[in-house]
């Protein structure tokens, strides 16, 4: 993880929180008091651990990010949430306190209008005697303002008079619909995260597959993200998933792990027990490239498990007469180390008359493989959006969300793409709008 990126958090994590405090804690509270007191610390203290949570591995080993995960991710979701649903809500606020301060106006054009009906029944009483003018002035108007010396005529500012009273109204409605809103959405969202993946089938025709490779099955499996918020029951579910579908080929896609061999090593020796005729096969995501060790040690790990690396190379898959490549490139992330990908390098000397299957993590690189004209990128990274509406941000970067597309391939054709949503999480344990998923490819030979 870049000291960019968690400058960027930092800046992020204090503009939501002070937003927050602003519109949950200042508008629904009275100034000085205990309540406010209190929710303004709990406020920095959240803050704190949020940070604590991101950057606690990076600082102080996964011992501590293990103690602060769980609650520092799970406030992450919720701080998320209530930011969405608080900016929902701005509408409504707005709306409310246009009617409020129009009513506001109205009720000083109404005193307005009273006050020469009290100057009169003043000069009648002074006409008239002090007694019978007292009486015959609470007769005329009996709600007739205070002088403004008067120390009466501030207990309405003092108390929270009926308009500030409504205003506080107003804010304490709208600050518990959104947190109301954001739990709810959060529950959902730790329960979907931490479900059985959904297994997605999705057909694909390839040009130039031979038909004895006709229904050959390639397991896609992405993000898993093992990490200090996963066990090794998370890799044994995906495991058990997996080997259920009886896949001809397994594909990792990257993003495996968030933390060293040492650290993580006994939540992935599962992968040993993945069965797969043609064997299983891994490419490197960008959070290989964020551990301490790098992903050197994870690749030789792998190696172990019986789980091959594909390094910017490629293998053959065949039966009887048909076969077809498959090759895997380094993430993007890599480049930075010497460590990038090399499209070139993986399609040296292949032949062009079997179709090819690329294994790249980011969707990004599907420009640079529709150019060499790869036949199917198979991808991940995005999470699917992981928690809505962030789903939304995500085609700023990469060019599909999640799913099955088609780009330009050269030479006339398409270049596919499906990029699946992950098996796992990262950060917070939520999902929403956005399920784990573990892709069944189903390979055909193209029509006609």
């Amino acid at each position: 993880m870049t000291v960019g990126f968690l400058f960027l958090i930092l800046a992020a994590v204090v503009v939501v929180h002070y937003y927050l405090w602003r519109r949950l804690v200042r508008a629904a509270t009275r100034p000085g008091t205990r309540t406010r007191r209190v929710l303004t610390w709990a406020v920095v203290v959240l803050a704190a651990l949020l940070v604590l949570a991101v950057a606690g591995g990076r600082l102080f080993g996964m011992e501590i990010e293990r103690v602060v995960a769980w609650p520092g991710y799970l406030w992450l979701a919720i701080m998320f949430y209530l930011f969405v649903f608080g900016l929902v809500m701005e509408i409504p606020r707005a709306v409310a306190g246009l009617v409020l301060r129009r009513r506001g106006r109205t009720g000083a054009a109404e005193e307005a209008d009273v006050a020469p009906v009290a100057a009169t029944a003043a000069a009648s009483a002074s006409r008239t005697g002090p007694a019978s003018g007292a009486a015959g002035a609470a007769e005329v108007a009996p709600d007739a303002p205070l002088h403004e010396g008067d120390p009466a005529s501030r207990e309405p500012e003092a108390s929270g008079g009926p308009l500030v009273d409504r205003r506080l109204f107003v804010s304490r409605t709208a600050a518990a619909i959104v947190g109301a809103g954001a739990l709810a959405t959060v529950g959902y969202g730790v329960r979907t995260a931490l479900g059985d993946p959904v297994v997605e089938r999705v057909p694909i025709r390839l040009p130039r597959l031979g038909p004895e490779l006709d229904g050959l099955r390639v397991a896609v499996v992405s993000d898993i993200h093992l990490g200090p918020l996963s066990g090794r029951g998370h890799t044994e579910r995906i495991v058990r998933m997996i080997n259920g579908l009886r896949p001809d080929v397994v594909t990792i896609v990257g993003d495996l792990v968030d933390g060293t061999v040492a650290e993580l090593g006994g939540l992935a020796t599962p992968l040993m027990d993945l069965h797969a005729p043609f064997g299983s096969f891994f490419v490197t995501g960008n959070h290989e490239y964020y551990t301490a060790g790098g992903p050197q040690e994870w690749i030789e790990e792998l190696r172990s498990f019986g789980v091959h690396p594909l390094r910017n190379e490629r293998v053959t898959i065949g039966r009887g007469d048909a076969s077809l490549e498959l090759a895997g490139v380094n993430d993007l992330n890599g480049r930075a180390s010497g460590d990038g990908p090399d499209l070139d390098k993986a399609l040296a000397g292949r032949d062009p008359s079997r179709p090819v299957v690329l294994l790249a993590h980011q969707p990004l690189q599907v420009e640079e493989a529709a150019a060499r004209g790869v036949d199917l990128q198979l991808s991940g990274h995005t999470h699917g959006g992981q928690m809505a509406p962030f789903n939304l941000l995500v085609p700023l970067q990469q060019p599909v969300v999640a799913g099955l597309a088609r780009f330009p391939r050269a030479g006339g054709g398409d270049t596919q793409i499906y990029v699946t949503r992950g098996a796992g999480f990262w950060g917070p344990p939520v999902r929403v709008g956005a399920p784990p998923e573990i892709t069944l490819i189903e390979l055909h030979p193209q029509a006609g």
